[in-house]
């Protein structure tokens, strides 16, 4: 009569269970990889109290008082004068573009003004379309600029309350206000539904084929890697506009999103970012044998996007090297593409350089799956 239990046994279904995990590369990889990638970037990159956030100074004197202000907020650690001559003009479309989160403009009559005892008002402009960002610098300001020019004037000594009422700061909150936190996740959201969608879907269509066992009948076609690939990605390309025009009636009707851009412009945007999802999930398909590594690897690569795109936490309150690494993922770019346009109402000379990434992105992994698909022929 057989054991309800034998010891014997189990211990040889162990052994083959772990033979056969480590048959499985892939997937002993991402028990290991994962775990050790989310204590990195939780550990390490993640930031919701973001410091030296780049900043333009609109200061045509540049007299001493001014001077002082932008040395005290410097000092805090939350501004980081990049342009620090800027124009009006070259101010706004950087702001536009997204290269500098606060427009400092100091007025050209503000040393006058100090000197004559008036109370001259300087004017801050910060870019809420992540709220988040701003909340922080923005709270220290006022003290901190006053102090600065309460110390240039020789009026340390004198109560914060005096200090505060001799310097005026007019606080803008551009693109939203209100501080309306839907504002900032729901156009992101855009990009964060197509790439898990399209990857994960285009994945699966060769490693489909594999596990069918139809994989020889499409190798025998007469049809080149290239056909092979647009005829797999193209049809998924349809799935994406159907998902665009859901989250963009949403956005408007349930959100109540402003949309001040370009449609064309973003819908331009929205074609190369997909283009690029789908090409990365066919790209996935050469490296997966079975739809269940295909997923996995999906999974690795939308884990880090999320997080280090600036999607759910502040992207410039990640250190240097995560903001480095973030640049390598098409949701990065398509997430200031999609704030810019539909927040910002910027036109394509502020969106080029995110477009012209997420084309860059397409081209290489197509690149990649090509070569791929043709190893996989031998």
């Amino acid at each position: 009569m057989t054991a309800i239990l034998s010891l014997r046994r189990l211990a040889a279904l162990i052994v083959k269970e772990l033979i056969q995990m480590r048959r499985d590369r892939i997937t002993f990889a991402m028990m290991l990889g994962v775990p050790l990638m989310q204590l990195l970037l939780f550990g390490f990159a993640i930031n919701n109290d973001p410091k030296g956030l780049p900043a333009a100074l609109v200061a045509p004197t540049q007299d001493r008082f001014s001077r002082a202000i932008v040395t005290a907020l410097e000092n805090t650690g939350y501004y980081r004068f990049v342009r620090p001559d800027a124009s009006a003009a070259e101010a706004e479309f950087l702001m536009a573009r997204g290269d500098v989160s606060f427009v400092v403009t100091i007025p050209a009559d503000f040393g006058r003004r100090v000197l004559r005892g008036e109370s001259p008002q300087i004017l801050i402009e910060a870019d809420a379309t992540d709220p988040a960002v701003a909340s922080g610098a923005i709270s220290t300001l006022g003290t901190v600029a006053a102090a600065a020019l309460a110390r240039e004037t020789g009026q340390a000594a004198a109560p914060p309350e005096a200090q505060a009422a001799a310097l005026g700061i007019v606080v803008h909150r551009r693109y939203n206000p209100e501080g309306v936190t839907q504002y900032n996740i729901v156009p992101g959201l855009l990009g964060v539904i197509l790439q898990m969608t399209m990857v994960m879907m285009t994945s699966m269509a060769l490693t489909r084929e594999t596990e069918r066992g139809t994989m020889e009948n499409l190798l025998a076609m007469p049809a080149t890697p290239v056909e092979i690939m647009l005829g797999k990605i193209l049809p998924y390309l349809l799935v994406g506009a159907v998902q665009v025009a859901v989250v963009l009636i949403a956005a408007r009707a349930i959100f109540a999103v402003p949309f001040v851009g370009s449609l064309g412009l973003l819908l331009a945007g929205v074609f190369v970012f997909v283009l690029a999802l789908v090409i990365l999930g066919y790209l996935i398909s050469t490296a997966a044998r079975t739809q269940m590594q295909a997923m996995q690897l999906t999974f690795f690569f939308f884990l880090p996007s999320l997080l280090l795109s600036g999607f759910m936490f502040p992207y410039r309150g990640m250190p240097g090297w995560a903001q480095t690494l973030g640049e390598i993922f098409p949701l990065t770019h398509f997430l200031r593409l999609v704030r810019a346009v539909m927040l910002k109402g910027a036109d394509l000379a502020a969106v080029a350089q995110p477009m012209a990434a997420l084309a860059v992105s397409a081209a290489v992994f197509a690149a990649l799956a090509l070569v791929r698909f043709r190893r996989t022929l031998d």
